[in-house]
């Protein structure tokens, strides 16, 4: 049994005794109390321990070879133990087995599986190296929004909106990322995903939200369906997207957990300051992320920063070589005037398409149309609201692809080639109103009807109607032209031939029963 008191100095030094005080106290020299503080900080050894570790196991595991020769078992690496099980696949069987092998190569004798579990986990307890035990590094990110709100104000009206707080912790190391947001939409909570994949510098192997609507659909007991945008992130990043259960917090507890802390740390803290913007806002939550991720662990040594930096970084997946691009999803059934809203401005689609509904996804610089899986139309997004649609020609019908080519100078020289009249009718519908434009629908309606009567007939129709009226309308052409009142105008304005055609029967020839006399 060992001499010296292993417990006691790491509890004594817990207390603050200086090293001297803690010699007499132990009557162990003050070499031996250097030496047990020293390494047991090297190893990662502090106080408390629990009731069951004994002194001769706190110096197999601070001086190991000094009980080399003590015992017939070949000692575990319980470093390199811990190392290998941050690894995928890696299991206490495997690597007893790995350790069998090794031992019988150099002659050395095993410990029994159920020893070699025992040992590895009273070390990870003593040395508080168990979350590795739990979680492995690299393997899921934690994600949720904090309960409570960051209160801004208006500097002119005095009134208090509330700022949100994302937050997202890797459960292996705790190491945590937060940041505020005006409004919990679909296109912050994607965006503080990549904002949290720049800040760790790698992406997780899962990723575990929590049940709201921008991450899924529905989660039943028999299917999980995600919302589509948050699929895109996933996809992006080559993560997996594994929500926790309806009410089962436990599944998030470390995403839980950091969000309290950080409600504490971040929200509580910044209680006492008066913020008039979102950017203000930000600015203090990044400074108080960093006091946060830096402070000292309560039950082992370093703080989150390390943690993550030494024992989770080299096993995060890399970032791919562009950040992810946000898209916000929905879907509409397409008006007659073949026009969809991104929430803000509207842009077309083929008119093919009216009566159909469609996917839209709108990302900060572009709007997608999509119809059975197919993109159909992709627009420019434009940023400041537009009082116009943003058509494009391809997607209009035919008669409004024609509508777009008007302009005064077609129209006045195509009646002139019809005739005077035709050209006095155009000319009142292009000077009556306002402007010129307003007059473009009548002389498009107008040159319809030449195309379907004819140049002639519509000449006749327009100056039989001026002939009796000042105002040419579009209407009373169009039903003379289909009741066919151009042509006995025409008829009846035509001259009398008085050459003889033919026999020609008398005015005698009508007397008495038609006969001449």
């Amino acid at each position: 049994m060992s001499k010296v008191d292993y417990r006691e100095i790491l509890r004594l030094d817990s207390l603050h005794y200086s090293r001297k005080r803690i010699s007499i106290s132990i009557g162990s020299s003050h070499h031996t109390v250097k030496d047990v503080l020293d390494t047991a900080t090297q190893k990662g050894i502090t106080w408390p321990l629990d009731n069951d570790v004994t002194n001769a196991e706190l110096e197999a595991l601070l001086f190991p070879d000094k009980r080399k020769t003590e015992s017939i078992y070949a000692e575990l690496d319980y470093a390199y133990i811990h190392r290998e099980l941050a690894k995928t696949g890696v299991t206490l069987t495997l690597l007893w087995e790995e350790y069998c092998r090794t031992c019988h190569e150099s002659g050395r004798t095993p410990y029994m599986s159920t020893q070699f579990g025992d040992k590895y986990r009273k070390w990870a307890r003593i040395t508080k190296a168990t979350m590795r035990i739990t979680h492995k590094p690299g393997d899921a990110m934690e994600v949720d929004w904090a309960g409570d709100t960051i209160p801004v104000f208006d500097p002119v009206t005095g009134e208090a909106d509330g700022v949100y707080l994302f937050v997202a912790v890797l459960p292996c190391s705790c190491y945590v990322y937060a940041e505020a947001c005006n409004n919990m939409a679909s296109e912050n909570w994607l965006l503080c995903h990549v904002h949290a994949y720049n800040y760790f510098g790698g992406v997780a192997r899962l990723l575990i939200p929590d049940n709201c609507k921008t991450s899924t659909i529905s989660n039943t007991r028999y299917d999980t369906v995600l919302n589509k945008s948050y699929q895109e992130l996933a996809e992006h990043y080559n993560t997996a997207i594994v929500p926790a259960r309806v009410k089962a917090p436990q599944d998030k507890s470390h995403a839980e957990g950091s969000v309290k802390f950080a409600e504490t740390w971040i929200i509580a803290a910044l209680r006492n300051q008066k913020f008039f913007s979102l950017d203000e806002v930000k600015d203090a939550v990044a400074e108080k992320l960093k006091e946060l991720n830096s402070r000292p662990f309560k039950s082992r040594v370093g703080n989150r920063i390390d943690a993550y930096l030494t024992e989770e970084k080299p096993y995060m997946m890399p970032l791919p070589t562009t950040d992810f691009e946000p898209a916000v999803w929905s879907s509409a059934k397409v008006p007659n005037d073949y026009l969809i809203s991104d929430g803000q401005n509207r842009y077309s689609v083929p008119a093919n398409l009216i009566g159909e509904r469609v996917d839209i996804r709108t990302t900060r610089n572009m709007v997608e149309v999509f119809f059975h899986g197919a993109q159909v139309a992709l627009h420019k997004r434009v940023q400041s609201i537009q009082y116009e649609p943003i058509v494009k020609p391809e997607h209009m019908t035919p008669e409004h692809r024609s509508y777009l080519r008007y302009n005064t100078e077609d129209f006045t020289s195509w009646a002139e080639s019809v005739g005077s009249d035709t050209s006095r009718v155009v000319q009142y519908y292009l000077t009556n109103g306002a402007a010129p434009e307003q007059g473009y629908k009548a002389c498009a309606s107008l040159m319809k009807l030449g195309d379907k009567y004819g140049a002639k007939r519509l000449e006749n129709a327009c100056g039989q109607l001026l002939a009796y009226s000042s105002v040419p309308s579009i209407r009373n052409l169009s039903s003379m032209l289909k009741n066919g009142q151009d042509r006995i105008s025409a008829q009846k304005q035509e001259p009398i031939d008085n050459v003889s055609h033919g026999f020609t029967r008398g005015a005698a020839y009508y007397r008495k029963g038609g006969e001449q006399k």
